[in-house]
C-alpha cells in the first residue's frame, strides 16, 4: 500500500512533534525517543541521525510496504504506530480524548480514505471511510470474554432467536463478512428467489499472494439437524444438500473482472446449532471434492466472531429495547 508523500511528511511531523511546544498537541522526540517510539511499536527501526521528520517518512513508507491482512487495510504494524501516536496518556495542551491530535490526523488521513477513531478500550483504530471496515488485529474467536463482551453475546443471542433469515443475512452476516476481509459481499436472489441457484450470497477473499477465492453462502435462520421432517426452528439437513451441490456447480458473474467464475467453497451457516449428525450427513452425502469445498458456520461461530470483531451490535438489538448506552457499543 502507498501514501502519497505529503500523507507522510504530516504523520512523520506528528510523531517528531515538530510544532511549536505551547500549542502543540504531540509531544517532541529527539533522535533517541524516535527509535524508543519505534521500539514501543515492537519494530527494530533506530533513527540514523538524518533529519528526523525524512527519515520517519521513509520509515513509514517502509512499513506500508510491508504484507497487508487485505487489499483495503494497511499493513498491521502501521496501525500499531498509529495507536502508540495516538496512546491517550500522551494528550498534550488537550483532554485525554485528543480532540485537536485526531482532528490534525484525520486530516491527513482522509486523504488517503482512512480514519481514526478512539473505541471504548481508549485505544486509536482505522476506518476505511469507503467500506466502513475497521482495521483491528486479527480476532481470536476462542480468548476468554469481558464482562461487556458477554453482555453482548447475550444480546446477540437473544436478536438471532427473534431474527428472520434475510434479517440474519443483513443485519449480522454481511457486515461480519466484511470485517473479516471479504469484499464484494453480495446478498444474492432475496429479490428473487429464483436467481439464488442454491445461494443466499456470494463474496471473494483476496490472498496476499493477489490470487482470489469465490464463496457461496446458504444460510438457515434455525437449528440444522438430521431429523426427517423440518420444523418452524430447524432445518433438515437433505434440504442442504440439493443446495449445496447447484451452489458449487452454478457460476456467479463477477462485475468487477466482467467474467463468470465458479464458486470455489460453499459455506453452509445456520443461526442456531449445526448437530454433528448432520455435518457427518452431508459429508458422507458429498464426494470427496466437493466435501473439501463445504465450510460449516453455527450461532456460536457467528456470535463469536461478531463480539471479537468489535462491531457496533445490529439496530435490531437496539430496537429490540436496548438503549446505545447499554449497548457497549465500540464508538
Amino acid at each position: 500500500m502507498e501514501f502519497k508523500q505529503r500523507t507522510l511528511m504530516q504523520i512523520a511531523d506528528m510523531i517528531c512533534g515538530n510544532f511549536n511546544d505551547e500549542e502543540s498537541f504531540f509531544e517532541y522526540r529527539s533522535s533517541s525517543r524516535l527509535t524508543e517510539f519505534f521500539y514501543d511499536c515492537d519494530t527494530d527501526y533506530a533513527h540514523d541521525g538524518s533529519t528526523r521528520n525524512y527519515w520517519v517518512a521513509q520509515t513509514l513508507k517502509d512499513i506500508l510496504a510491508g504484507p497487508q491482512p487485505s487489499p483495503n487495510f494497511p499493513p498491521e504494524i502501521f496501525c500499531r504506530v498509529i495507536r502508540v501516536l495516538m496512546d491517550q496518556s500522551n494528550a498534550k495542551n488537550e483532554g485525554a480524548d485528543r480532540p485537536g491530535a485526531l482532528s490534525m490526523l484525520n486530516t491527513a488521513l482522509s486523504r488517503e480514505r482512512f480514519e481514526a477513531f478512539y473505541s471504548e478500550d481508549k485505544q486509536c483504530y482505522l476506518r476505511n471511510i469507503a467500506t466502513g471496515a475497521i482495521a483491528t488485529p486479527s480476532p481470536n474467536p476462542h480468548r476468554p470474554f469481558t464482562a461487556a463482551e458477554l453482555r453482548r453475546r447475550e444480546q446477540l443471542t437473544a436478536f438471532l432467536d427473534a431474527a428472520s433469515e434475510d434479517i440474519l443475512i443483513e443485519e449480522m452476516l454481511l457486515p461480519l463478512l466484511r470485517q473479516l476481509g471479504f469484499h464484494r459481499v453480495t446478498a444474492a436472489g432475496h429479490k428473487d428467489k429464483q436467481l439464488e441457484y442454491g445461494k443466499d450470497a456470494w463474496m471473494k477473499f483476496t490472498l496476499p499472494t493477489q490470487h482470489v477465492l469465490y464463496f457461496g453462502m446458504q444460510v438457515k435462520r434455525g437449528k440444522l439437524d438430521t431429523s426427517g421432517v423440518s420444523k418452524a426452528s430447524t432445518s433438515n439437513v437433505a434440504e442442504i444438500l440439493n443446495q449445496a451441490t447447484m451452489m458449487l456447480g452454478h457460476e456467479v458473474f463477477d462485475p468487477e473482472i466482467g467474467k463468470r467464475v465458479l464458486v470455489d467453497h460453499a459455506f453452509i451457516i445456520a443461526g442456531g446449532e449445526i448437530t454433528k449428525a448432520a455435518r457427518n450427513w452431508l459429508g458422507n452425502k458429498l464426494d470427496a471434492s466437493k466435501r473439501s469445498q463445504i465450510l460449516f458456520m453455527d450461532r456460536e461461530d457467528i456470535i463469536n466472531l461478531y463480539v471479537v470483531s468489535n462491531l457496533p451490535l445490529p439496530s435490531g438489538v437496539i430496537q429490540s429495547g436496548v438503549s446505545p448506552e447499554e449497548s457497549d457499543l465500540p464508538f
